[in-house]
């Protein structure tokens, strides 16, 4: 029976939040780096307000853009996001983004698992193209002051990400910060920690059904650069949608758009059907091989 390696995603995932961080002592003086690079995005989900960032996120610019009174968008911001979408898709979900390397832990976490019907798991995946559409595009657009400026409503009122790295770092290092915590903080706060506590029994609940950059990245997946392809050795044994903590068929679509790309189906194929593309050529498992017993 073939010996399946454990995934080493977690490497990648930590290095890059290091590489996009890496303003350490910022943490200790609860202070924001403002220089010059914070004027461009780093192609995860990393608050601004983080401490210890060095670049700012792609959706906290794209509402300020959109948000501002000089024009209604940025195009480098779309540039931005277009570049990394036709490179690499959800795989940037996968590898590199820190907020799911976070909810990766908080699955690892012993206890009895939830399982999501497909069909009630399908709809619930629509929300992040409506949090994308009302929260990013939609309220930056219409809501805005005399002054022709908007508030970036998802970072405002939605994201745990910014409260996690930013909110809750910057508010332990700050007296003054501390005395002006009103309903909005708590609100937010309420989100972390049902994410935070739904994530122990359902994996990457916030990946799957509420990140907007997930939802961006994601209509990306099939003409991406970085895909997956099922050739004619597949045996249809439904391993690869039997190990896919999202329950994504890859024999039948192997680049839909839920997919971060964690390369568990790839790694659990019988019979190394399922291929890695990229823009360095095409891989399969390694260890994979077509003579172990299939029946096992």
């Amino acid at each position: 029976m073939k010996i399946v390696k454990k995934s080493k995603r977690w490497m990648s995932q930590v290095l890059f939040f290091f590489a996009s961080n890496p303003i350490l002592p910022n943490y200790l003086k609860g202070k924001i780096y403002q220089g010059d690079l914070k004027k461009y995005c780093v192609p995860t989900l990393n608050c601004y307000s983080c401490p210890a960032a060095l670049g700012a996120c792609p959706i906290g610019s794209l509402q300020a853009s959109i948000g501002s009174p000089a024009h209604a968008i940025a195009f480098y911001v779309l540039g931005f996001l277009f570049l990394f979408g036709i490179l690499l898709g959800r795989f940037i979900c996968g590898f590199l983004c820190p907020f799911g390397l976070v909810q990766d832990l908080l699955y690892k976490i012993k206890t009895k698992k939830l399982v999501i019907k497909p069909k009630v798991a399908k709809y619930l995946s629509y929300i992040k193209y409506v949090v994308l559409a009302v929260f990013v595009i939609g309220m930056p657009l219409l809501l805005k002051d005399d002054y022709g400026m908007s508030n970036p409503y998802f970072c405002k009122l939605i994201c745990p990400q910014g409260i996690l790295e930013g909110g809750l770092p910057l508010i332990a290092k700050n007296a003054d910060l501390r005395q002006m915590l009103g309903t909005l903080f708590f609100s937010k706060l309420t989100i972390l920690i049902v994410v935070v506590l739904v994530s122990i029994f359902s994996y990457r609940v916030f990946c799957r059904f509420i990140c907007p950059l997930g939802a961006i990245y994601g209509l990306f997946n099939k003409i991406s650069f970085y895909n997956f392809s099922i050739d004619s050795s597949c045996i249809h044994c439904k391993k690869c949608e039997k190990v896919c903590k999202f329950g994504i068929k890859t024999y039948e679509n192997p680049n839909s758009p839920e997919c971060i790309r964690c390369n568990d189906c790839v790694r659990h194929c019988p019979v190394n059907a399922i291929k890695v593309n990229h823009l360095f050529g095409q891989v399969g498992c390694k260890n994979c091989s077509k003579k172990e017993n299939l029946t096992k």
